[in-house]
């Protein structure tokens, strides 16, 4: 698995785990919408660190929080 699948599922296993949907998150951690729903829909490969740490921010959770899930372990190494 690539990182930006990684994120992908995370942000829906987080949305699933706080009950609330990708669009409430957008709006709890101040992106739009359609930033996360490109993110969430794989139209956008890959997250900014700075949309993670909104998106944790919105859920008051660390970036550490964030990434530490089996989700991030043994990642595939993606080559340019």
């Amino acid at each position: 698995m690539q990182i930006g699948e990684a994120t992908r599922l995370r942000i829906l296993d987080l949305c699933q785990e706080y009950n609330i949907t990708v669009n409430r998150l957008a709006n709890l951690s101040g992106i739009t919408q359609s930033t996360l729903n490109n993110i969430v829909s794989r139209r956008n490969k890959s997250a900014t660190l700075s949309t993670i740490k909104k998106l944790c921010d919105g859920l008051d959770i660390t970036i550490q929080d964030f990434f530490e899930n089996d989700l991030f372990m043994g990642l595939e190494q993606e080559l340019q």
